[in-house]
């Protein structure tokens, strides 16, 4: 009844399947009652269901008793006129479960709690203000997770004009203890139970340009906290990718630095699996292959055109060229991240974009940062294990790039054979000859 489908518990099929298709987000269609939200049956830990379903599966009912003033034994009730003072909550910053027990009851003390918290004017206390309303926001988020919808609505309205608010008045120092509420209030959760804190993260992309690169990449650098859910929020990821491709040229360099980032965690489940599959989440070799076709115009613009002309005294930027530059630089940083967050990180599409990477080289020559961070991109490739049909594939490609006109090419590709036989000793012996010739 409850995985709506029959299913064989005996065998292991890891990865997409119909039977824990209902467990995800996609096409999550939250409930309009209290009676279907109650019924509603939330997985917490992400393992169940991905390579199998266990024999027996134990889950909490999604209600909880709360007190209220009706039915509170007198020991509780000292506890709720203490923290319906607020007086008291001024004073009082550690707690547990009191949004769970009590409900919404003290929300509206704690909201202005938080306000006065996060507008603090002395600088000594701004970090340790901001640290304590981040807990508590953390707090707030998971002891509601058994209100009802009536209350979880009006719950987020409240703490969404809140949290905007907070986005408005971050700075270097606050940033991780709100990235930790996000993570800590989220850890652990069913993404079906969390969808509305699901959608403001989402939402905070969707805010125009500020003009502040600081907040803006602080927004990118929340939305980080999805990771929380791993394989459960596809079409979220889905979603974000195809926003966050657009922006690969973006003018400030912080936030292109922090847009890779998110875009490669969102092709970390694009995975093959023995005896199961992967085809949920957004596709490595169609973004690669994508990427691949605007770096090579990207390529184009740039070296027909100079990036900077000096006209007497004055340096004139042209905004195509640096456009192209900026893309080629977020390219680099992308194939990088790919490697270090990605769990397969090697595709064909990794290998059809080779030879760009090797064309790049002669671009970047005058930038030591950037010349260095494309050599560690080209030897994550190196340094992977290559199976026989991608080092059939890669050695076809590192043939094309040696025979460029483009000296600084095949400098890049001889010194990247190197370090992949070196790294591949025994599965590069078949192709020796060739390796030899190039």
């Amino acid at each position: 009844e409850i995985l709506q489908r029959p299913v064989n518990v005996d065998q292991c099929h890891p990865g997409d399947r119909d039977d824990n298709l209902w467990i995800t987000i996609n096409d999550y269609k939250p409930p309009k009652t209290q009676k279907e939200w109650e019924e509603t049956c939330f997985l917490d830990k992400s393992f169940h269901g991905y390579y199998k379903w266990p024999k027996i599966i134990r889950y909490p009912m999604n209600k909880r008793e709360r007190y209220t003033i009706e039915n509170m034994p007198a020991d509780v009730t000292i506890l709720y006129e203490r923290f319906i003072d607020k007086n008291f909550i001024n004073k009082f910053t550690q707690f547990m479960g009191l949004f769970r027990n009590y409900g919404p009851a003290l929300v509206d003390n704690f909201i202005e709690t938080l306000y006065v918290l996060i507008h603090e004017k002395t600088k000594e206390k701004q970090e340790g203000s901001h640290r304590v309303a981040a807990e508590i926001v953390a707090g707030m988020i998971r002891g509601s997770k058994y209100w009802t919808i009536e209350m979880l609505d009006e719950f987020w309205k409240k703490l969404t004009t809140f949290l905007n608010e907070v986005c408005l008045n971050l700075g270097p120092e606050t940033l991780s203890y709100w990235a930790s509420c996000f993570k800590l209030g989220l850890e652990d959760e069913d993404p079906r139970r969390m969808y509305r804190p699901i959608e403001y993260l989402r939402s905070l992309i969707n805010t125009h340009a500020t003009g502040n690169t600081f907040l803006e990449t602080s927004r990118w650098y929340l939305l980080q906290t999805i990771t929380n859910f791993e394989w459960r929020v596809p079409s979220i990821w889905c979603s974000i990718n195809e926003q966050a491709k657009e922006l690969l040229d973006h003018p400030y360099k912080a936030i292109r630095e922090r847009i890779t980032i998110v875009l490669s965690l969102s092709l970390t489940f694009d995975v093959t699996l023995p005896n199961g599959q992967s085809t949920r989440h957004p596709d490595v070799n169609q973004f690669i292959d994508m990427i691949r076709v605007r770096l090579q115009q990207a390529i184009e613009v740039y070296e027909k055109t100079p990036l900077a002309n000096v006209s007497g005294q004055v340096v004139e930027i042209d905004p195509e060229a640096r456009k192209a530059l900026n893309f080629i630089e977020t390219v680099i940083q992308l194939h990088t991240h790919l490697f270090s967050k990605c769990l397969q990180p090697i595709k064909k599409a990794i290998i059809r974009i080779f030879p760009y990477l090797c064309e790049i080289e002669s671009i970047v020559a005058n930038d030591d940062f950037i010349r260095k961070n494309l050599t560690i991109t080209r030897m994550c490739v190196a340094m992977t294990y290559l199976h026989k049909h991608f080092m059939e594939e890669l050695i076809e490609q590192l043939e094309q790039v040696c025979s460029s006109p483009k000296w600084h090419a095949r400098r890049a590709a001889i010194e990247f054979i190197q370090n992949m036989i070196f790294c591949n000793l025994f599965n590069a012996r078949p192709y020796a000859q060739r390796l030899r010739q190039l």
